[in-house]
């Protein structure tokens, strides 16, 4: 409901004179006066008020699609893929107006949960992250990333004495199947599979 409507509804079903709402919700008499005559004959006359309310029949169409996700960038994108010409300005109006606010999804922090009654590896860098030499030292790590179609897990391996990276894969879940596909990589990158278990024989 627009402000000047509210102002209208009072007066029509309780008799709260029009200068005391006004003056309540901070605008002017003399704006409401302009407004009404408009309201009379069944919305509004102008062509900016047209432009305006269906700007914003789009935004809330658009919005309510996105579940209340899409902030004004991605809205604009959205309507300009359906074939608007809109600026993001003209959007984040539009939302203002409409009291539209994008939910914001807490993500975790972290992909793991600590397992207390699992034995406890040993800390074999010991917070030193440097390598005197190439394949002395690997470390590997896997990051979550967002998509449209929902989570993507990247795991990757790089070397610490050159910081390169040796071996990356990506996968559905954050288990030990895509970490081993990483590994499987950097190893191939440097010297293939003999040379993995020549290490674990070491």
């Amino acid at each position: 409901m627009s402000v000047a409507r509210f102002i209208a509804d009072q007066k029509t079903f309780w008799r709260v004179p029009v200068a005391v709402c006004c003056a309540l919700l901070g605008v002017s008499v003399s704006w409401f006066c302009k407004w009404w005559p408009r309201a009379q004959v069944g919305g509004p006359s102008t062509k900016r008020a047209r432009r305006r309310a269906e700007v914003d029949a789009a935004v809330k169409t658009g919005f309510d699609a996105a579940r209340g996700l899409h902030g004004s960038p991605r809205l604009t994108a959205d309507l300009r893929d359906a074939g608007w010409t809109i600026s993001e300005k003209t959007v984040a109006d539009s939302m203002a107006r409409q009291g539209l606010v994008a939910r914001r999804i807490r993500r975790r922090n972290g992909l793991t949960k600590q397992d207390r009654t699992a034995p406890k590896f040993p800390d074999l860098l010991k917070r030193d992250f440097t390598a005197e030499a190439p394949n002395c030292r690997w470390v590997g790590d896997i990051t979550e990333i967002p998509t449209d179609h929902g989570k993507l897990y990247l795991a990757t391996v790089i070397d610490l004495y050159s910081r390169r990276l040796l071996g990356a894969a990506t996968g559905l879940h954050p288990d030990a199947q895509l970490a081993c596909a990483a590994i499987t990589m950097a190893v191939a990158t440097r010297g293939g599979k003999a040379a993995i278990w020549r290490d674990d024989e070491a």
